[in-house]
């Protein structure tokens, strides 16, 4: 039996949204704090082996991956805003919408002071030639190549799809159980080795190559803009068969 707070808004229903993204942050260590000390850490860290490379002589650009440790953390709070505010949520009466709308603004609040955490950082590294020893944390050439309202716009997009991944993992869950969840993510696996192996037996990687290249960053962002959508209506289609 569908739980009467599945789907159907009452009055007042855009309040009762905006109830939720402050639910979602009555902790503010998921949505705040802790993306905050991921993003820092990751910083400082990736400087410092930056200016540890530098003092060895390595006067080339220098780039890590330390940048993509905040958007990972970005699943981990898709999870928690799934596993530890649904609750709530239902005690509070919401519905199922109201509580997933209000759970994206608020993902969309935090990956907003995120992505322009990285414009701005990528700012610094462009004036300074990299922290004076060529070094390279939020500014990548290919993702600044049509300037950076498009690199915020990527990062921005980035965050949010880490977060619609994580949240629905999460309803799948809470939905039908760790072995339903662990044979989602063996079909999906499956199904990009496939994808490898249909394009190697092709021989099409310089093709693909060829078609990252010309699509560029904001390509590939607008192309993400459309998975987000995807994964979104799927999650939200599973949270609202998912009982009280």
């Amino acid at each position: 039996m569908t739980a009467p707070t599945a789907d159907r808004a009452p009055a007042g229903g855009r309040h009762r949204t905006l109830n939720v993204v402050r639910l979602q942050f009555v902790n503010a260590q998921t949505f705040v704090w802790v993306p905050a000390l991921v993003l820092g850490g990751a910083w400082v860290l990736t400087l410092l082996i930056h200016a540890i490379i530098h003092s060895a002589g390595g006067t080339d650009p220098k780039y890590g991956g330390g940048s993509q440790a905040p958007l990972w953390y970005f699943l981990v709070i898709g999870v928690q805003a799934m596993t530890m505010t649904f609750p709530f949520s239902q005690a509070m009466s919401l519905t199922r919408r109201e509580f997933y709308v209000g759970s994206l603004a608020a993902a969309a609040v935090s990956a907003l002071g995120m992505s322009l955490a990285f414009v701005l950082l990528g700012l610094v590294e462009q004036a300074t030639d990299g922290y004076g020893f060529n070094g390279y944390f939020a500014y990548l050439d290919w993702v600044w190549a049509d300037g950076p309202l498009a690199a915020g716009l990527t990062y921005f997009v980035l965050t949010m799809l880490f977060f619609i991944v994580g949240f629905w993992f999460a309803t799948v869950f809470k939905r039908f159980g760790t072995a339903v969840l662990v044979l989602v993510l063996l079909a999906i696996g499956l199904a990009l080795i496939g994808v490898v192996a249909l394009i190697t037996w092709q021989q099409a990687w310089p093709q693909v190559g060829q078609w990252l290249a010309g699509a560029g960053a904001l390509g590939l962002t607008m192309w993400g803009i459309g998975l987000s959508a995807l994964l979104a209506a799927g999650s939200y289609l599973t949270l609202r068969r998912m009982p009280a």
